[in-house]
């Protein structure tokens, strides 16, 4: 006779969501941004994301089995890793740099600390960093839509918005994407839409986006006289929606208490706006999100629920 009832330790919820569904969804939300940067940077930004994907794909699959570990790049997360990172790179970049900067998302940022869900840094932003710090130019060389990738160099909305305001795009151009700046990061819109799919597939929660968008906006608001047309190209600039949306929330580097994720995003949209205000950067998604990866054990330490019976008896 079979015993049906099997005694095991919690949670005891059954899902059908696998790591592979969570990051299909990932994917679907990221290709209509994806199309877009291909739609205004041509060929080549599809040449930089194809590289990007087929290197971190390639990374894992390839240290997974030096080390003898199952390979597990079925599970989409290595696709996932190297679309960001192809998304988060100027369309002009060498066709070695998307390479170089997945192996080093994978390598570094992911597998040697044990693979997915050990990682405590999100593995693309690991990668970008890479490779702002070590090609600095090639990688702040922006170009407009539809012009070559070699041409003359553009310049994005932020580092105009404090040097050349009048030089500026309309606002309408940030949020369609009709702008100088990296693949994925250009069409605020589609990066918007993409979001909401997530939220309404329960992959991500509203929390951290909010919090770190919002936080950008009301200091931008306030830092520039309450001019919203000024605080419009802090939110739709720049990587804030990629970053907010897709970067900031990975589950493995984001804190998992609901206050926990309100702090997180808060602290984000604050150091994101120090470094575009006070330092020689008109950008900070990257660094912010990656100092707020490492601060995030800290954060869910003090933003823990009490656990049932540990309060103490009154006296």
């Amino acid at each position: 006779m079979n015993n049906r009832l099997v005694a095991t330790s919690s949670p005891h919820i059954v899902s059908k969501e696998t790591t592979t569904t969570v990051m299909l969804d990932v994917i679907i939300a990221l290709v209509p941004a994806a199309i877009a940067g291909m739609y205004y940077f041509g060929i080549s930004s599809a040449l930089v994301m194809a590289l990007a994907v087929g290197s971190a794909v390639g990374t894992e699959a390839a240290i997974q089995k030096i080390t003898k570990q199952k390979v597990t790049i079925n599970d989409l997360s290595a696709v996932i890793t190297g679309l960001l990172l192809g998304m988060n790179l100027p369309p002009s970049v060498p066709w070695w740099m998307p390479i170089i900067g997945s192996f080093v998302a994978i390598s570094i940022g992911k597998q040697v600390f044990g693979g997915i869900g050990n990682n405590f840094i999100n593995p693309a932003l690991a990668g970008r960093a890479f490779l702002v710090a070590s090609w600095p130019v090639e990688m702040t060389f922006w170009v407009n839509p539809g012009a070559a990738p070699d041409t003359v160099a553009a310049a994005t909305p932020l580092g105009l918005i404090n040097t050349s305001p009048e030089s500026l795009q309309p606002l309408s151009d940030l949020i369609l994407g009709r702008i100088p700046g990296c693949i994925g990061e250009t069409s605020a819109l589609l990066l918007l839409v993409g979001g909401g799919y997530l939220i309404y597939r329960k992959v991500i929660t509203w929390r951290i986006p909010v919090a770190y968008i919002g936080t950008v906006a009301v200091i931008a608001l306030v830092y520039g006289g309450f001019d919203f047309t000024y605080a419009g190209y802090h939110v739709f600039g720049g990587g804030l929606m990629l970053g907010a949306i897709f970067m900031a929330t990975d589950y493995s580097s984001s804190p998992v208490t609901a206050r926990g994720k309100i702090i997180y995003g808060i602290g984000a949209g604050l150091l994101t706006m120090l470094i575009r205000l006070f330092s020689t950067l008109p950008e900070g998604v990257t660094y912010s999100i990656l100092f707020m990866n490492v601060a995030a054990p800290l954060i869910e330490k003090y933003t823990a629920p009490r656990v049932f019976g540990t309060g103490g008896v009154k006296k």
